[in-house]
């Protein structure tokens, strides 16, 4: 089996991405690369904690690499952050690097620029799969992940704290994407068959929404659902 690096959101396309590259048997991932606030020790749109993001990597039993980006890192920041992590896992003797994007094609498009420049390649497990049947993959599979998320632009705060299943399919309004790969929504996986010891114990903390500037005229809201490790 060829070893790979998994790009880990601690949500439940990461996760659901890492079963399917484990029932694939070509694929062994030998580590988890993922990225922070370097000023809050969150992940970047999750808002999860740095925390309970080394919970769920102990319960996977998989090494972490954490990458710190500045506030309102412009692209060329971020570019030379990425690409020094990458240089260090490919001279570590990895080549590839898995990310549970399903189809944005701008995104894909420029993942794989990237990692040629670096004389790396990409998997997409999930590529090109409905996202309904997705969500229903991610229950099937034994994936707890719990929405800690929202773009107000498209779900009210009420969303916080649900898990992903068939029920949430019906109540998602119309246009929304049901694994918000729009942005719609964000996740935390809590258990996956694969954890080790089972569920993490988290708990949940204050809603705190935020706003980030879309362009010089508009900004876009998002509901934060903290949650913290449990005992």
């Amino acid at each position: 089996m060829q070893n790979i690096v998994l790009n880990w959101s601690s949500g439940k396309d990461a996760a659901l991405a890492l079963y399917e590259l484990q029932q694939s048997n070509t694929y062994r991932v030998q580590l988890l690369l993922t990225s922070l606030s370097e000023a809050y020790g969150r992940i970047s749109m999750h808002g999860v904690r740095e925390e309970v993001l080394e919970r769920q990597a102990m319960h996977l039993q998989l090494p972490l690499q954490k990458i710190y980006l500045p506030e309102n890192a412009d692209m060329d920041t971020y570019n030379r952050i990425m690409g020094t992590a990458v240089a260090a896992i490919r001279d570590a003797g990895i080549d590839t690097l898995a990310f549970g994007d399903i189809f944005l094609e701008d995104l894909r498009v420029y993942r794989e620029k990237q990692l040629a420049a670096a004389g790396m390649k990409a998997v997409f497990p999930l590529w090109k799969r409905d996202t309904a049947a997705l969500v229903k993959s991610v229950e099937d599979a034994g994936i707890r992940a719990m929405i800690v998320c929202v773009n107000d632009r498209y779900l009210d705060q009420s969303f916080l704290g649900r898990y992903i299943d068939r029920s949430l399919l019906a109540d998602l309004p119309p246009g929304v994407d049901p694994c918000g790969e729009n942005g719609e929504y964000h996740t935390l996986v809590i258990d996956a068959p694969y954890f080790s010891g089972g569920l993490i114990p988290v708990k949940t903390g204050e809603t705190v929404f935020r706003e980030y500037p879309l362009d010089e005229h508009s900004k876009q809201g998002f509901y934060f659902l903290d949650v913290l490790p449990g005992d």
